[in-house]
């Protein structure tokens, strides 16, 4: 992927959420983002972050999304909407440019030489004899 700027990047991602969010109803109300919130408490939700990731959830996000939304609510509903955009646009434009597990990996141009290797004349000897 061709590397972009930060701002290229935010434009690129407020025109799918645009696209994916057409009108003022699809945009996430302030109590769905607190469900989301309370969410993130759940003694579940903890077990699984930190089965998965050794950690306990972060749920500061969530947080900030809540209190985001709230300063909104005496906007007018399509300037919410574009407030709303803008800002996830912004997170997913750093979430997109910031290192993740695909940046640990380089692609391989070519297999590698003698893989799979070849099995042993003792390890099919072993296989016959369970068989």
């Amino acid at each position: 992927m061709a590397s972009v700027d930060l701002e290229t990047a935010i434009k690129q991602e407020e025109e799918y959420l645009r696209k994916v969010h057409p009108t003022v109803d699809d945009v996430p109300g302030c109590m769905t983002l607190f469900d989301g919130f309370l969410q993130c408490h759940v003694l579940g939700t903890q077990i699984k972050s930190l089965y998965r990731y050794g950690q306990m959830s972060e749920c500061g996000v969530k947080k900030e999304d809540f209190k985001f939304c709230m300063s909104l609510k005496f906007m007018h509903p399509e300037q919410k909407r574009d407030a709303w955009i803008r800002r996830r646009a912004e997170w997913w434009a750093h979430r997109r440019l910031g290192k993740s597990s695909e940046n640990v990996w380089d692609m391989r141009k070519s297999p590698l030489p003698d893989w799979p290797p070849a099995l042993s004349d003792n390890v099919t000897e072993n296989v016959e004899t369970i068989s």
